[in-house]
């Protein structure tokens, strides 16, 4: 069953000023607990068939165990029926190899995930179906070849999915590393990919996406490419790796899963990263290299763009409450070490999810709330990174949560205009503890259209 909404929206007002400027795991791993989610693990070969079978059964039987998902193991194709299938969340494929289904089943299969199925592709599931279209698109690539066994440095490309917010930045590990028919990075969201100068034997010119998310018509996709090795399925890494993947595709956990081209880090968790940074007003933020992070420290305040002024763009950037805290973005603001510049003369996207609701995450603070019922399905909960994206065109703001709009709003204030300005994340208050990474830009080409504004 889909997760129900996570967040409550609070009755009370806040005053302007307070709202508005105001390694890896451990051998079973994860904390939270899925709400009762449930789960098939289809392990049926009709080619190369991996001794790893049982041990990754266990390890999925494991996790469900600690985490409070059911989970039933399968290699009997007979149980692909519309009414067997409804009652998952998802179906792992767990190394699966050769032709495993019959056109009925397929067609079955298919009805699964159009009406919001979720499906975990590990390791040979690429290596799966080859003469079925549908499949080849829910997996997002076929597998091509491979080089024997050996180390190779996996990098992270997005820290915001399950599957991969607990992990390194690099992450040094063995296994049979899969060479892809295509690469999926226009039509999925890369999770992690290969440093090819890492091994020998990799083919895709240096861009080798080994682990991907996708919405594929109507379900949720993730595959990962690691899963070889017995070793893979005893390894906590791995095994966090694996858990956050089947949350995401149950749907007990949020992301943006769309494909992501042509965006300039601003902020990559480094020092460096920070020359353009300003900040305006009290307080200030803790920067972690370890985990490239900032989080906020004191205030009332704000960290600013100040490098760039941006006018139509795409802002995209993870963030993390520890409770119920307070911050925002700001956009649309001219130049100034003033924090109430970004008041008077820009708009907040709100963090904070039990204020009223012009005034709670996901809203242009004080102007319009967000879509709540969307909002609130998109959220994750505090302890979990949510991704922003924030759109401007012009003299319009959409506001994506993990992938899904829940706000659409057009300036009229010719006080104000979203058309060129600074970004900036605010620092609360003491009491505020949220957390940032991974900020990155792309500028979109301008809009024609009038506008009000400066």
């Amino acid at each position: 069953m889909r997760a129900s909404a996570r967040t409550a929206t609070a009755t009370a007002a806040a005053a302007l000023l307070i709202g508005c400027v105001s390694g890896p795991a451990a051998s079973d791993p994860g904390t939270s607990k899925a709400d009762g989610e449930k789960v098939l693990v289809f392990s049926k070969t009709a080619g190369f068939r991996h001794d790893s079978i049982p041990d990754g059964i266990a390890a999925v039987k494991d996790l469900g165990a600690a985490n409070g998902f059911t989970v039933d193991a399968t290699e009997d194709a007979g149980t692909f029926t519309a009414s067997n299938l409804a009652q998952y969340d998802a179906v792992i494929w767990l190394s699966t190899t050769g032709d495993v289904l019959n056109a009925e089943q397929q067609s079955a299969f298919e009805g699964y995930i159009k009406k919001g199925g979720g499906y975990v592709g590990v390791h040979a599931a690429a290596d799966t179906e080859y003469d079925w279209p549908f499949y080849g698109g829910l997996a997002g690539a076929y597998f091509q070849s491979h080089p024997a066994i050996q180390p190779a440095k996996v990098q992270v490309e997005d820290h915001a999915h399950p599957s991969t917010e607990q992990l390194p930045g690099i992450w040094d590990r063995t296994d049979e590393w899969y060479n892809y028919r295509s690469n999926p990075r226009d039509r999925a969201r890369v999770l992690a990919s290969l440093d090819e100068s890492s091994y020998t034997g990799g083919t895709m010119s240096g861009d080798h996406p080994i682990a991907w998310c996708q919405d594929y018509q109507g379900g949720r996709s993730f595959y990962t490419g690691g899963g070889h090795t017995k070793e893979s399925f005893a390894d906590p890494v791995y095994r966090t790796h694996l858990l956050g993947g089947i949350r995401w595709a149950t749907g007990a956990a949020q992301a943006d899963c769309r494909a992501e081209k042509g965006y300039t880090p601003i902020f990559d968790g480094t020092a460096a990263s920070l020359d353009g940074w300003k900040q305006a007003g009290p307080g200030s933020f803790e920067l972690n290299e370890a985990d490239g992070t900032l989080t906020t420290v004191g205030g009332m305040g704000m960290l600013w763009y100040g490098a760039k002024e941006l006018g139509s763009y795409s802002l995209k950037l993870d963030w993390r409450m520890d409770g119920d805290d307070n911050s925002g973005i700001f956009v649309g603001f001219p130049a100034s070490d003033d924090p109430w510049s970004a008041v008077n003369n820009g708009y907040e996207i709100q963090i904070d999810a039990t204020d009223v609701p012009e005034k709670t995450t996901g809203s242009v603070y004080g102007f319009k709330s967000a879509d709540l019922k969307k909002r609130d399905k998109a959220l994750n909960p505090p302890g979990e990174w949510n991704t922003y994206e924030l759109r401007v065109e012009g003299e319009r703001l959409r506001i994506y949560l993990n992938g899904v709009k829940i706000n659409d709003f057009t300036n009229t204030d010719p006080a104000r205009s979203l058309k060129d300005g600074h970004i900036g994340i605010q620092n609360h208050g003491a009491d505020d503890q949220v957390s940032f990474r991974d900020i990155r830009v792309k500028e979109l080409p301008a809009r024609t259209a009038s506008g009000v504004g400066r």
